[in-house]
């Protein structure tokens, strides 16, 4: 059957723009994605592309409308799911178009997808439907992967799926990804991220690498997503080969053999056997390092061979007590944490204290951070750190796109459905967190 294909042009009309102003914000913000000029607008112009033969599979992707700039008052919570762009070459129109009919899966590691990933986090990639970062790909969510899974051109999520195999929920490793394509309506909540392993062993929550406004992020998130959890599907890619977590092309199994026993003085073994989603008898090791060291009271039930939550807290914990902050004091064990606790060196962790976050507390609870965090405008660490917490309790359906550290109006509905499930109501159920609140929602 032969149908009329709409094709899409895409005009910015902010890069020809000469006026003093644009001038200068294209050359302190080369990478900048919102228009300054208040005359600045994005056209589309649509043209029929006649006697176009569908191919069988997803349909062409329609190029939506790009977003507004943000608007003062409008928390980011609150704002619509980003947009995608559709295929393109690397660089966009300007690249080099890949031969047709050919699909090249260059080979990878998962270590290298996540590595990849993370770089874009680092650098906060800023997020675009219409823009290409440095290293040709387009800076939405489908690009991302594309970039992190070294994709020859810029893909979408109608086509991703073709460049990986199915995988259920309980095989979801390291750099596989999450997928929702809506073929009948793609501008409607299609997404994609990548899966970076599970928060701990009940498979609720996992830490996601993805690209959304304002930019590229990582952060826990419930399964298998915000919205529309139902219609994510699991995808493992095909070009993984064996590495220090990786797998044979296609198979979607683990080509990686489980370390032996580790013996007291063992060398570091390298970051991948650490973080979420690793199950190996090097976290065995190191929990149980850490409980001789004095953080034993992170564990509940004792050091094992996942990685969960409490590892990473007991690292933190000698981490910070050895006077290191930031990235040094992360919960991830490099090698001098590793080399510090293996000879006995170093400072031990106190029994007793202000806590792994350094901060006052009370009986485990955090210290209250204060009513002027939360309130309209706030944008700090306290927010995030609430938000999270709502997710864990169960009070986190107001979310669209998961917590930030700017207060909106989904953090106070969730704070307000907390309260009422106390039994409070009037003035003490206005969704902003007083004392009370924090320490029932850290308890």
């Amino acid at each position: 059957m032969e149908t009329r294909t709409p094709v899409f042009e895409e005009f910015d009309p902010e890069s020809d723009c000469d006026c003093p102003g644009c001038v200068h914000w294209r050359r302190v913000l080369p990478h900048s994605t919102t228009g300054r000029h208040p005359a600045l607008h994005r056209a589309l112009i649509v043209a029929a592309a006649a006697s176009t033969t569908l191919a069988v599979g997803h349909t062409a992707p329609a190029l939506a409308a790009p977003h507004p700039p943000d608007l003062p008052g409008v928390p980011a919570g609150d704002e619509p799911a980003s947009p995608q762009g559709g295929k393109a070459p690397l660089h966009g129109s300007g690249g080099r178009p890949a031969k047709p009919g050919t699909l090249k899966t260059p080979t990878t590691t998962r270590a290298e997808i996540i590595r990849r990933a993370k770089k874009w986090v680092a650098e906060k990639v800023p997020y675009s439907m219409y823009r290409y970062w440095s290293d040709g790909y387009r800076q939405d969510c489908s690009g991302f992967v594309s970039m992190a899974w070294s994709l020859p051109g810029n893909e979408w999520t109608g086509s991703l799926d073709q460049y990986g195999v199915r995988i259920a929920k309980e095989d979801l490793q390291p750099g596989d990804i999450l997928l929702f394509h809506n073929p009948a309506d793609p501008e409607n909540g299609s997404h994609v991220v990548i899966f970076g392993g599970w928060t701990d062993h009940t498979h609720t929550h996992y830490v996601a690498y993805e690209s959304i406004r304002p930019h590229a992020r990582r952060l826990v998130t419930p399964y298998a997503y915000w919205t529309h959890s139902d219609r994510y599907l699991a995808y493992r890619y095909k070009g993984l080969v064996s590495g220090a977590t990786g797998s044979k092309p296609g198979t979607g199994q683990s080509d990686t053999a489980k370390p032996k026993d580790p013996k007291p003085g063992t060398p570091y073994p390298g970051r991948a056997y650490f973080g979420p989603g690793a199950n190996n008898k090097y976290v065995t090791q190191l929990g149980r390092m850490l409980v001789e060291r004095g953080a034993g009271r992170h564990y509940s039930s004792g050091p094992g061979p996942r990685w969960t939550d409490a590892d990473r807290r007991a690292t933190r914990a000698f981490q910070l007590a050895q006077g290191w902050r930031g990235r040094d004091a992360d919960g991830l064990p490099g090698p001098q944490t590793w080399e510090l606790l293996a000879t006995g060196k170093g400072n031990d962790v106190k029994a007793a204290g202000a806590g792994a976050t350094g901060k006052p507390s009370s009986h485990g609870v955090p210290g209250y951070p204060g009513r002027a965090m939360f309130r309209p405008g706030a944008s700090n660490a306290y927010v995030t750190q609430l938000g999270r917490q709502l997710v864990e309790k169960g009070y986190g359906k107001h979310y669209k796109t998961g917590p930030g550290p700017r207060w909106g109006e989904a953090d106070r509905r969730n704070v307000e459905a907390f309260q009422r499930a106390q039994g409070w109501r009037g003035g003490a159920a206005d969704g902003y967190p007083g004392p009370e609140t924090w320490r029932r929602l850290f308890s």
